[in-house]
């Protein structure tokens, strides 16, 4: 499979003006993907407005996200602020290449430090989705911190979980640990999708990444804007596990 990501700088609570400059570097810089990911809250940056920029699930940034699925005929991971039942929450969809709704994530774990749990509420339960022979775990940023999630995607013996994020560039090194424990400990792939640039309260430096079911570093793109491609194996996933069957050996007490 090959996976792909745009790491950008969001112009801040800009939904319009982000989707002409996400169209504008996949018009340059585009390839071919088989899955396509963007970071968290990708038409709008880590806003706790949320009461102004939320949308329905069936609103325009997942409309935008089908229609890019469509235009360049791949699967698409993007984040955006979701209104449900008068409820507020951080979401992710997965769409597909026909520009079907194929899952949906809200993050389990607000943002507590930046006081996201006062704006959002909590997801709360996993969300395996799947591509082909492909099971994956999807979660959103500060998710990575908590082992517990990923450890219920390794029970289900996923071949990929996908992280998207705004992660500040404080804190970078522990965003970069933290993917690659979560590939070793789980022993599939592993990918983070953040931002670059700044909000009004945060620096970025991307660093998004990809972690193989070893946590070997296959790709990893520090503080620029752009589109990004690597080949995964799912086969690598099997013979790693086969290999090496700790996940046989997991006591959840």
């Amino acid at each position: 499979m090959k996976i792909s990501f745009v790491q950008y700088n969001p112009v801040w609570e800009n939904k319009e003006e982000n989707q002409k400059k996400l169209f504008r570097i996949l018009k340059e810089q585009y390839t071919d993907s088989d899955l396509l990911i963007f970071p968290e809250m990708t038409l709008t940056g880590f806003s706790m407005d949320a009461a102004q920029l939320c949308e329905a699930i069936d609103g325009d940034t997942v409309s935008f996200f089908k229609k890019f699925a469509l235009v360049y005929q791949t699967d698409i991971i993007g984040g955006f602020i979701q209104e449900e039942n008068r409820k507020f929450y951080n979401s992710l969809v997965h769409i597909d290449y026909f520009g079907e709704l194929v899952k949906e994530y809200n993050k389990v774990h607000p943002f507590s430090l930046a006081g996201e749990h006062k704006f959002y509420s909590a997801g709360d339960s996993p969300e395996i989705t799947k591509m082909k022979d492909w099971k994956i775990g999807l979660s959103i940023c500060y998710d990575l911190r908590f082992p517990e999630l990923f450890r219920m995607y390794a029970k289900e013996r996923v071949h990929l979980i996908i992280n998207i994020a705004n992660w500040p560039d404080t804190r970078i090194n522990q965003w970069r640990a933290l993917l690659k424990a979560r590939a070793i400990e789980n022993q599939c792939y592993v990918i983070g999708v953040n931002r670059v640039g700044s909000d009004p309260k945060a620096n970025y430096d991307g660093y998004s990444s990809l972690f193989d079911p070893m946590g070997e570093e296959l790709l990893a793109v520090e503080n620029v804007e752009g589109f990004y491609s690597v080949e995964i194996e799912i086969d690598k996933v099997e013979k790693t596990r086969i290999r090496f069957p700790f996940l046989d050996d997991i006591k959840l007490i």
